[in-house]
């Protein structure tokens, strides 16, 4: 599988490759108190796999209406299911609401025409998460090839500000609203071979610093979720379909899954209307930076 992957390296501009290779790994969530998110409505990027897809499952447990977006319809079709069959087992009354919208956060036309394909009475967005983006390769500097650099900028960084901008004057008429962007470890410590991607999560944990300040006249609530270590498909992606390279990221060492990440998500979305958790540093115990963690208590 992976091989064959290998053959299809160059991606033309605005496109993020996607390999299917990495074994999803779940795990149950818990809830906490989560009655204030009963009936709010959430949108997700990114949510077709990983820790957007885990997140879209644990606020439909929670009760809320999800709209899920992504670039694979097939694979955010599953994901709804599972969230109807989460919701379901919560037993709960209110939410539970679905809707499936095709997105590419690199392509202007279709994040300007988003609102649009949601259903009416979802189109009132309580809590945005910005999850997609993703890394490619671990080229020195001087080696990266254009289009790499360029399809990482258009997803993580300008795809993020323009969602955030499409929703962010309605949340100011309505004076509330929630923003969550997903960072990184590698937003708060650069590291050899990670030079674009690192600059990508730099840019999102200024942006998401700058949107905090902005807004700190109304109760609109921004969070930036900075993860460590997480085992999704995340190093697949960054091998370019090697899977053997990505399991050597994790040798020895216990990482997150993506449900660890949901949680905190939802965690945070959760809180008081006056409590918000600018910012979640979250790490595998055994990891304290991008390049410093022991691999030798798994």
């Amino acid at each position: 599988m992976a091989s064959r992957l290998l053959s299809s390296l160059h991606f033309p501009a605005r496109t993020v490759p996607i390999f299917r290779a990495y074994p999803t790994i779940h795990r149950k969530m818990s809830i906490f108190n989560a009655s204030r998110l009963q009936g709010k409505t959430v949108l997700i990027t990114g949510a077709s796999v990983g820790i957007g897809a885990a997140t879209a499952r644990l606020f439909a447990k929670a009760g809320s209406n999800v709209i899920l977006t992504a670039r694979r319809v097939e694979a955010l079709n599953e994901v709804a299911e599972a969230c109807k069959v989460a919701h379901k087992e919560s037993g709960l009354q209110q939410g539970g609401k679905f809707a499936v919208v095709q997105l590419d956060v690199a392509d202007r036309k279709q994040v300007s025409s988003l609102l649009e394909k949601i259903p009416d009475e979802l189109r009132k967005v309580d809590v945005l998460v910005n999850n997609a983006g993703f890394v490619l390769g671990t080229e020195k500097i001087g080696d990266i090839s254009e289009d790499d650099m360029e399809n990482m900028f258009r997803v993580n960084v300008f795809g993020l500000i323009s969602v955030t901008q499409l929703f962010i004057k309605d949340f100011r008429q309505r004076n509330t609203g929630h923003i969550i962007n997903i960072g990184s470890v590698a937003g708060r410590e650069p590291y050899a071979g990670g030079g674009i991607y690192c600059a990508t999560k730099h840019a999102v944990n200024s942006f998401s610093g700058s949107l905090l300040r902005e807004v700190v006249d109304t109760n609109i609530r921004v969070t930036e979720i900075q993860p460590g270590m997480v085992e999704t498909e995340f190093s697949v992606v960054r091998f370019r379909g090697d899977k053997s390279k990505a399991d050597k990221v994790y040798e020895g060492i216990k990482p997150l899954v993506a449900e660890d990440i949901a949680e905190e998500i939802v965690w945070a979305a959760s809180r008081p209307p006056h409590v918000n958790l600018a910012e979640i540093f979250i790490l595998p115990v055994n990891q304290a930076s991008p390049t410093i963690n022991y691999r030798g208590g798994k």
